[in-house]
């Protein structure tokens, strides 16, 4: 467990927010107290006080001090200026855990002046518990800090440790965007529902059921998704005319070419910002 450990998020914007709250409500952190939160807006920082008890300041480098625990939580688009500000300010023993998008280990030891970097790509799903995170450390990370990376995303649901950085930006454009697909995808079912009679209500409540029944039945059984496919579709039945009309759309090309265009998109961000 982190004990007393002081843990500091530089940015407490929306993702930030979400993962003090599952820390807080999972009992991961003890005392809200423990907590300080780094954000330029005054009103923010009033906001995060107010509903989570935590500790804040508008002040990074005052954030930071005598911190066991360092989450950079903000937009990539202001990276390169935060580093800037907390080079050689980070205490040397401390953990840096990063959520930025495309911001690579080097990088990020580099701007920081710091060794100990893990680097982490949550997606959307940590709100519920239910998230997934890939996340890469270091060679400099100790087995403790690895340890401690582990408790706090296991409250975020599942955590998984790669040494091949580069899967963090392939999960970026799968796991992390691919949130918004399925957003997508659930609202396209939506409005079909709708368009062939169904109120928006009944639509939704089916959509909802058939996509979380058909997940659970993956974890079950183990099976591939094509086998479990084929059990639901007759010959000349009318799953088969609608997966034809999936088929006639492109529907694999069209997803994989998202997830492509998602990868190439988040090693832009990190070659672009890393360059500012």
């Amino acid at each position: 467990m982190l004990g007393d450990l002081q843990i500091a998020f530089i940015g407490g914007g929306t993702m930030g927010e979400i993962i003090i709250s599952r820390l807080l409500s999972t009992k991961t952190v003890q005392k809200p107290d423990l907590i300080i939160v780094s954000n330029p807006l005054s009103a923010r920082c009033l906001y995060l006080e107010k509903e989570y008890g935590v500790r804040t300041t508008t002040c990074n480098i005052e954030a930071v001090l005598g911190t066991s625990i360092v989450i950079l939580a903000v937009k990539p688009q202001v990276l390169v200026v935060v580093m800037a500000m907390l080079r050689g300010k980070i205490p040397l023993d401390a953990l840096v855990i990063s959520i930025v998008a495309g911001a690579s280990i080097s990088s990020l030891s580099q701007g920081l002046n710091h060794s100990a970097i893990v680097r982490t790509m949550p997606n959307l799903a940590v709100q519920v518990g239910h998230g997934t995170t890939v996340w890469s450390a270091s060679p400099s990370v100790t087995e403790i800090q690895r340890s401690h990376t582990q408790v706090i995303l296991q409250a975020l649901g599942k955590e998984i440790a790669t040494q091949n950085e580069y899967d963090l930006d392939m999960a970026t454009g799968l796991s992390s965007a691919g949130t918004g697909f399925v957003f997508l995808f659930i609202e396209a079912m939506i409005d079909a529902g709708v368009q062939i009679g169904l109120t928006r209500t009944q639509a939704q409540e089916l959509t909802l059921h058939t996509i979380a029944g058909s997940v659970e039945l993956m974890f079950e059984t183990h099976e591939h998704p094509a086998v479990l496919r084929n059990k639901v579709t007759s010959p000349g039945g009318a799953t088969a005319a609608g997966l034809y009309e999936l088929e006639k759309g492109s529907m694999r090309t069209v997803i994989s070419n998202a997830v492509l265009a998602a990868l190439s998109r988040t090693q832009q961000l990190g070659s672009i910002e890393m360059k500012k």
